[in-house]
């Protein structure tokens, strides 16, 4: 009887020993009934397979190592952050595009992607390629919040915008567009605007918002070809990637000041910096930490150029088991594997801010 008394006991201190340290490892995570997204590429599920734009990715390879190896429209081999982060909060594996004719209400509910790839703050960011500007997709916000209501009521709505987890992510593509013409001064624009974004959601009812800095944008493959053949036509060393990179840290700088700020007047809200910064140099400098072999080029074709059409059904890749070792799917857009660490480091650094 006291040989079963001390193995029981035994058994207690080992659960409890267990538990502690699996909190330890993982921490809680906030409780989000809903998650609501906005940017471009790097969180745009599938919106612009609606739209007429030339820059979708809703055909192969792309989508190659997703579930069910689907192309969903998904700039990468895979899945991507939206989708990483709705899995760990237990609110849905796919965040699906909110402009999907078939939507269904139960997924209106748990939250939806209003990102386009291509998008900008600044409206005059790839406006030939008819994408929807950051600002514009408020309006489709507004829409969604209209059928919500519809589907469980205004208060129930108020509820659920107010306790879902908002991701904003842009601002790349309004670097991308201006290599030759990117003043500092640019800053304020894109800060001014990410400022009026933020008041208009937190005066819709987000209470809960994190604003993704820009990544270091000069190890982009196709920026570093854009480098290359610049400076064969141009007998100088532009330090292109240096400056990129600079830029994009300067302005990271400052959106950290503008979110404090934001901070102290959005009453009853929290706002906060997601660092993807750090983390994407870091897999950049120590690859092998990651399990990466090649961050120069993207899997897909060359790895140097090919984004949206010209990665095609027809394009070789590195093959769907390889892609895991690359940092970049395409010229531009990270692998799944790279989102897995940014998803990652989201969860530790930013989910518990909202604890």
């Amino acid at each position: 009887m006291a040989r079963i008394k001390i193995y029981a006991i035994a058994a207690c201190v080992c659960a409890i020993i267990f538990n502690t340290c699996k909190a330890a490892g993982q921490g809680p995570l906030p409780k989000f009934p809903a998650i609501l997204i906005f940017g471009d590429s790097t969180v745009d599920t599938g919106n612009n397979n609606y739209i007429n734009t030339l820059l979708k990715a809703n055909f192969f390879p792309y989508g190659q190592n997703y579930p069910g190896q689907k192309a969903t429209g998904r700039f990468s081999d895979g899945e991507l952050i939206p989708d990483m982060l709705a899995s760990a909060l237990k609110i849905k594996e796919a965040v699906p595009p909110f402009l999907d004719p078939n939507l269904s209400d139960a997924e209106v509910i748990t939250g939806v992607s209003f990102a386009s790839a291509g998008a900008g703050y600044d409206y005059q960011t790839n406006t030939l390629l008819n994408v929807i500007p950051v600002p514009k997709q408020i309006d489709m916000f507004r829409d969604y919040i209209a059928r919500l209501k519809g589907i469980v009521g205004e208060e129930r709505a108020k509820q659920i915008i107010g306790g879902a987890f908002v991701l904003i992510s842009a601002g790349s593509n309004d670097i991308f567009t201006r290599p030759f013409n990117l003043h500092y001064s640019f800053q304020d624009t894109m800060l001014d605007i990410v400022q009026n974004f933020t008041k208009e959601l937190h005066d819709l009812g987000c209470r809960s918002m994190a604003v993704a800095g820009l990544p270091p944008v000069g190890y982009a493959p196709i920026e570093k070809t854009i480098q290359l053949a610049t400076e064969l036509l141009l007998p100088v060393d532009l330090k292109w990637v240096d400056n990129l990179n600079s830029y994009a840290q300067s302005y990271n700088k400052e959106l950290v000041k503008l979110l404090a700020q934001a901070q102290t007047t959005f009453s009853g809200s929290k706002i906060v910096y997601a660092d993807v910064y750090e983390p994407l140099d870091d897999m950049v400098k120590n690859p092998k930490r990651y399990g990466f072999l090649e961050t120069k080029r993207g899997c897909c074709g060359t790895g140097l150029f090919e984004l949206g059409p010209l990665c095609r059904p027809t394009t070789p890749t590195c093959g769907k088991l390889l892609a895991s070792k690359f940092l970049f799917w395409d010229a531009v857009h990270p692998s799944t594997s790279t989102y897995r660490v940014i998803a990652k480091h989201i969860e530790k650094e930013v989910f518990p801010k909202f604890l």
